[in-house]
């Protein structure tokens, strides 16, 4: 039996679209990064913004101030901070070999790679974070962005409206509106959940006398914005250095991130986060492999904003009734 299959013309010119699509977004992506990133900070931003412009300060000069008063304490604090950091990161990354060695005879197994493979570890580590901060061109690049975002936000229904008409502008500005209420909770509360659990495991570690505290309690609160995984990566060259001392000190040590963590996660989450996230551990893990397979360190950390993100456009397309959520905001418009 002979099957005759047409394709039109209509449909090759869909499908090539779709892969010069595909493939301009492949080679865009660290713009793509950038944009996501930008776009995180403004959801986090924002509701500074309205408060400011609530009492009569213009949106422009909002954003200024919160830039200023965001680079002056960030400025304040690093300038305290770096030259203590820089000097036991480094003293830190040429300890780390010889202190695995140091442990080997407790452990009773062949641990040669791992100990050529912790100097790389701790050098990308102090890489990955000083390229953060050092990299201008980048920075400059996020915060020119998150400008742009802050500033014309307030313009996003009209802009839609001139390109898709009224009807479309207000479902993408409904939808939008959702994800910025999501990712802004989690942006806020992942930077208060860092910044509490780098004081909490520096406090502890100076109390323990553990060597350099201010570098590992800062790798534990950057690593904290990698859920489930980062707290564990975090605890791992602390229980080290612990255990050059001694097997006690390196139990307290443990003991230390156990008790930061059921502190962080049933004090401090349920309080700061409430339910900006709502996703199950399996899920979030899941995520992070997929982001780390894809994009690396970068991929890693952008798994659960992308996921939550996803989970909001899921809710808002297919579950949600857009009528529902609309006659719900008439009652109560947003102010921006």
């Amino acid at each position: 039996m002979n099957t005759k299959i047409e394709v039109s013309a209509k449909a090759i010119i869909i499908a090539i679209i779709a892969v010069a699509g595909a493939w301009l977004l492949y080679q865009i992506r660290d713009i793509l990064y950038l944009l996501f990133i930008a776009f995180l900070l403004m959801t986090a931003i924002q509701p500074l913004v309205l408060f400011l412009e609530r009492i009569k300060i213009s949106r422009f000069f909002s954003i200024l101030i919160i830039y200023a008063v965001i680079f002056g304490v960030f400025g304040l604090t690093l300038a305290s901070s770096i030259p203590t950091i820089v000097v036991q990161s480094t003293r830190l990354t040429q300890t780390l070999p010889g202190v695995v060695m140091k442990v080997l005879p407790y452990w009773k197994a062949d641990f040669t790679t791992i100990s050529q493979q912790i100097a790389p570890i701790g050098e990308n580590l102090i890489k990955v974070t000083v390229d953060i901060f050092t990299n201008i061109v980048t920075t400059l690049a996020v915060l020119m962005f998150t400008f742009y975002y802050l500033l014309e936000r307030r313009h996003t229904k009209q802009i839609v409206t001139d390109m898709f008409g009224e009807v479309i502008a207000a479902r993408v500005v409904e939808i939008l509106r959702a994800i910025e209420a999501r990712i802004g909770e989690w942006v806020r509360g992942e930077l208060i959940l860092m910044l509490i659990v780098g004081i909490f495991v520096y406090i502890g570690l100076l109390i323990l006398h553990v060597d350099f505290a201010l570098p590992l309690a800062l790798v534990a609160a950057l690593l904290e914005i990698v859920p489930t995984i980062g707290p564990v990566i975090s605890a791992i060259p602390a229980i080290l250095i612990g255990f050059a001392t001694s097997p006690l000190l390196a139990l307290m040590v443990v003991a230390l991130y156990i008790v930061v963590q059921q502190i962080e996660g049933n004090v401090v989450v349920p309080f700061v986060m409430k339910k900006s996230v709502g996703l199950s551990p399996l899920v979030t893990i899941f995520a992070l492999m997929v982001g780390g397979k894809i994009a690396g360190i970068m991929g890693a950390v952008l798994a659960v904003p992308v996921l939550l993100v996803c989970q909001v456009l899921i809710t808002k397309l297919f579950i949600e009734p857009s009528g529902h959520t609309s006659a719900r905001r008439t009652k109560n418009p947003s102010t921006d």
